[in-house]
């Protein structure tokens, strides 16, 4: 029997990245389940004011991943959960190669630590969908043994094809350990704020043209259920964690009552250039990709090994929809840059038959 009383349960939980929206609600809601006898929070920025009133039950500790080591032996840590991952560049916070020193090298000492740590015996970790990449060789459907056809473009992509492969190398190294591996779909829902749903909250959209991909969501809630189970349940392996269910970005689009915008797919980048301009944020090749492509997965391992199924994707958007209703309206001027970005759309393609016949 655990400290906590319950088979399963650990005593003593380290949840990084809690200065994050993520991180700061899977601590806090790890604090408040009875079985768990102590939370502690890792991270070295402190926690914005958004986040900060979520851990008052959760005991913080600013330390760097280096240090860990000591942390995790002296505190006799149960069970690990590494959420400190960054999902896109940041161009004032040391841009691309900061991000893969706290995503790579971050996991790198965290399962290094981990590795010497005597009582672990949980390891949760934040993978993604995007491990599978994005391109037009793609399967239909993506399962947990699919292997990508091309690495992916992204950095965030390419870090987690890192990170599982040094997940790996653990799990060969403390066997007794339960490691689980969370391959996350895109967020979205009532209360989360991401790339993709600042996307779909501006009243004109980007997309490419000719291109429709097929699009899986993740419901915040959901997300927060399944990393609550995989600690204070036992479930090795790596899991695609998706609602199931697809939209078409156009159906999205549509449902979220916003303009879309076509660019021609050869100035792809371009269309990253012209979303920072519209106030759409910083979008790298990982999401760009997902809006050429899509991308599919199958949950019937979630759903069989953990009982849950998460609620489908078109009813995670519809939560998302109704959070946001009425709160962007599309401008005069908003509409004219869209009508105009669609004007040229259509005279480069024009050139671009004229050129090809």
């Amino acid at each position: 029997m655990t400290p906590g009383g319950t088979p399963g349960a650990p005593g003593v939980v380290v949840v990084t990245g809690v200065s994050r929206y993520l991180g700061a609600h899977v601590a806090a809601r790890l604090a408040a389940d009875p079985r768990i006898e102590r939370v502690i929070g890792v991270d070295q920025p402190e926690p914005g004011a958004e986040v900060a009133d979520l851990l008052d039950r959760v005991e913080r500790v600013r330390i760097d991943p280096g240090s860990l080591g000591g942390l995790l032996a002296d505190l006799d840590v149960d069970a690990v959960v590494h959420l400190a991952l960054v999902t896109s560049p940041d161009p004032q916070h040391g841009g691309r190669s900061a991000m893969k020193d706290q995503n790579v090298i971050g996991t790198m000492q965290l399962l290094a630590a981990c590795q010497r740590a005597p009582r672990l015996r949980k390891l949760v970790v934040r993978s993604s969908t995007a491990a599978y990449g994005a391109s037009f060789r793609d399967p239909a459907v993506f399962t947990e043994e699919t292997e990508p056809r091309e690495v992916p473009r992204g950095g965030f992509g390419r870090d987690i094809l890192d990170i599982e492969g040094y997940v790996r190398g653990f799990r060969r190294r403390r066997s007794d350990v339960t490691a689980t591996v969370l391959r996350f779909a895109p967020f979205i829902g009532s209360t989360a704020d991401t790339t993709l749903t600042r996307y779909f909250s501006r009243p004109v959209v980007p997309t490419v043209f000719g291109r429709d991909p097929r699009l899986q969501f993740l419901h915040f809630d959901d997300a927060l259920e399944v990393l609550h189970r995989s600690i204070v349940e036992d479930h090795p392996g790596t899991y695609n964690v998706a609602g199931p269910g697809v939209l078409s970005l156009s159906q999205a689009i549509r449902r979220a009552g916003r303009v879309a915008v076509p660019v021609l797919e050869p100035g792809l980048s371009s269309a990253a250039a012209i979303a920072r301009n519209l106030g759409f944020g910083r979008y790298g090749l990982d999401q760009v990709d997902l809006f050429v492509h899509g991308r599919v997965v199958d949950t019937s391992r979630l759903e069989r090994e953990y009982g849950f199924t998460p609620r489908s994707t078109a009813a995670a958007f519809d939560d998302f929809i109704r959070a946001h209703h009425g709160g962007v309206v599309v401008h005069r001027d908003q509409l004219a840059v869209a009508e105009q970005l669609v004007q040229d759309g259509i005279r480069q393609v024009r050139a671009a038959v004229r050129e090809g016949s």
